[in-house]
């Protein structure tokens, strides 16, 4: 996996009928769309369904990885192994995460990067969350000041989290790009 990656943080698990309107969404912006497991999508995202129209000279469809992870869901062990070397998020966004969701982008041209933000936003749109972005060490005070941004960390590492709002706005910024 080459491309960006966001994760948004759950407070719990994600209803099933949330799970199938999630599905539905992510079908309509795909030209192929695969469920590999119930909450785990393999899609080729059209850019243009996300309201992007400068895809850069590169085919708008974009391959991503959506996954739903966590206890009941799958990928419990993935779930458990991303957060061995977190911080406590709760001081940060006020709860404890259960349940995660990866948008995972196979290729990082600039236009997967932003396909990566505004999918992770729509996904929010539907079931919720925070999401979590770690960042360059020059981002920190770009992003601070943003709407929708919900918490900044400097410790380990930047990262932000904010809400599917604060992606769009981030996405608008000059030279937008998200950390690997």
């Amino acid at each position: 996996m080459s491309g960006p990656v966001l994760v948004i943080e759950l407070a719990e698990a994600v209803p099933r009928a949330a799970i199938q309107r999630l599905r539905n969404s992510l079908a309509c912006t795909s030209a192929r769309f695969e469920e590999k497991r119930v909450g785990e999508y393999d899609l080729h995202v059209h850019a243009e369904s996300l309201g992007i129209t400068n895809t850069g000279g590169v085919d708008g469809r974009r391959p991503v990885l959506v996954s739903l992870m966590g206890p009941g869901i799958g990928d419990e062990a993935i779930f458990d192994a991303e957060r061995a070397d977190e911080v406590d998020q709760e001081p940060l966004v006020g709860f404890t995460p259960t349940h995660a969701v990866d948008v995972i982008a196979f290729c990082s041209s600039p236009v997967d990067h932003v396909v990566t933000a505004l999918l992770t936003a729509a996904v929010m749109d539907v079931i919720g969350g925070v999401a979590n972005a770690e960042l360059r060490e020059d981002q920190v005070p770009i992003v601070a000041g943003l709407p929708g941004i919900v918490a900044t960390t400097t410790d380990p590492w930047p990262a932000a989290y904010g809400s599917a709002e604060f992606l769009r706005a981030w996405v608008q910024q000059p030279g937008f790009r998200l950390l690997k």
